[in-house]
């Protein structure tokens, strides 16, 4: 973060100075901005956001003996402080004028149902080539999460990565108004909180805020082969770059193949040229995201053999998508536990089907949630993917995700095993009787399923400290 007086701070967010000693220099704020005190550290802005179970004023003591310089509060606290009429939307102007003092720093946003994290995840690894690169780890993607990375660049900062979501129309909107995007990527419009959206096609016109927010001089990245993304275009002033698998992409893989880990291999194909892309991420639904990402970096003025190296060294950083991990014992568990749709999980049960080739599978799925009224039915048709997949043993946990047995059932031709479980712990009990080496075992379900547990039950020496989300800003991830 730029220093900021704590002046600068209260012109920026509209608000007041308080608490400062009669005779003491002005604080400066120098970053970064917390909203957990144990975060701070001299120099910080500590935000006191009210919470579900803690009001964060009554931490503002803990912040200042963490050194913090200030405080961003709704009230006077004892210390420094700029107080708001709302500390939420204080953080976003706040970024907002941050952001307007670094002209140099290139803001690209990424939106869609799906794949929003390793597609921010990647462009990063592949823009960071170019100049030092913000962005963040995991779905910091909403109004409190998304300020917080901003206000992490500094005059240092040339790309600025930002993940956006949305429950309902305008979100975006008031994100795109926070970071005001140059680039802007939509990648797919899909079933992911159908329950708030009600159909696909209000899911595209929140999605669409991206491209209209961009200004003319900027870039729409839209995916090619969504016909509503597709469509996007004619809401945009900017350039329009379309990435996918059809041969009118200006962005596309051609020769695609997957390696016996399931991890993508194409030729990358743009108007400049041609490269061989590697990538080490599993999963055919893997390369829609790397063209995206490719799309930015040429957008970012990155040639195409650049782009191609960078695509085939970029790794996970984000936990609990699609993380691949052997065992000593050879069973192979892919943890994909952070969220769930319908389309990511059929995408993560494919990959199980390729990696478990000559092997036994198992599919150990949980709630996916806010589908509204299409859950039961979009709960059955991921059930029936499974049996037609061939695994040898589902694991169903939890009765939200009862229609997914319900599926499977229904496909006569299927010979595996049909578990349901109550919870966490049972499925690991089930699990534990079930497992041999060399077998395959995937974990999928929204985040409310909890479903990171199992794999941490399955990969004791790769479990975080506790069972909670290693990544989700207060407010949680939005789709």
């Amino acid at each position: 973060m730029i220093p900021l007086p704590l002046s600068t701070v209260a012109e920026l967010t509209g608000g007041t100075v308080t608490g400062l000693p009669p005779d003491g220099p002005e604080p400066v704020v120098r970053g970064p901005v917390v909203i957990d005190s144990r975060e701070a550290v001299p120099g910080a802005l500590f935000a006191a956001l009210p919470g579900e179970r803690a009001d964060g004023h009554d931490f503002a003591p803990a912040a200042f003996a963490g050194g913090a310089s200030a405080v961003l509060a709704a009230r006077p606290v004892d210390g420094p402080a700029v107080v708001v009429p709302d500390v939420q939307e204080a953080l976003g102007l706040l970024a907002r004028g941050v952001l307007a003092r670094l002209p140099d720093a290139v803001v690209t946003g990424v939106t869609g149902s799906a794949g929003k994290t390793s597609t921010k995840d990647l462009i990063a690894q592949v823009v960071e080539r170019a100049g030092p690169t913000i962005a963040p780890v995991g779905s910091f993607n909403n109004e409190i999460g998304l300020p917080l990375t901003a206000l992490r660049a500094d005059e240092g900062t040339r790309h600025l990565v930002l993940e956006m979501g949305a429950r309902g129309i305008g979100h975006i909107a008031y994100l795109c108004g926070i970071a005001r995007p140059a680039i802007g990527v939509v990648l797919n419009v899909g079933s992911a909180h159908l329950g708030e959206f009600g159909s696909r096609e209000a899911v595209a016109q929140a999605k669409g805020e991206m491209v209209e927010a961009l200004p003319a001089s900027g870039t729409a990245v839209l995916n090619a082969d969504d016909p509503l993304v597709a469509a996007m275009a004619s809401r945009t002033e900017a350039q329009v770059v379309t990435f996918g698998r059809g041969p009118d992409a200006t962005v596309r893989a051609v020769d695609e193949d997957l390696d016996e880990a399931g991890r993508g291999r194409f030729t990358l194909v743009t108007p400049e040229g041609e490269a061989k892309v590697a990538l080490r991420l599993a999963g055919a639904h893997m390369v829609p995201n790397a063209l995206a990402a490719a799309a930015v970096a040429r957008a970012a003025g990155m040639g195409v053999a650049d782009v191609a190296d960078a695509l085939s060294a970029a790794g996970p950083r984000s936990r609990w998508r699609m993380e691949v991990t052997d065992r000593p014992d050879g069973v192979t568990v892919i943890n994909d536990a952070y969220n769930a749709n319908p389309e990511s999980t059929r995408a993560a049960l494919d990959v199980l089907a390729h990696l478990a080739r000559g092997r036994r599978a198992f599919a150990v799925l949980g709630e996916m949630a806010e589908l509204g009224d299409t859950s039961v039915a979009e709960h059955a048709k991921i059930g029936q993917h499974v049996a037609r997949s061939g695994v040898a043993g589902l694991v169903v946990v939890g009765d939200a995700a009862a229609p997914v047995a319900e599926g499977a059932a229904q496909v006569a031709a299927w010979t595996g095993e049909l578990v349901q479980v109550d919870d966490v712990g049972a499925a690991v009990t089930a699990l534990s009787g079930r497992l041999r080496p060399h077998d395959v075992v995937l974990v999928k379900g929204s985040r409310v399923a909890g479903l990171e547990r199992v794999a941490a039950a399955l990969l004791p020496e790769a479990a975080g400290p506790d069972g909670a989300a290693p990544d989700a800003p207060a407010g949680g991830a939005r789709a």
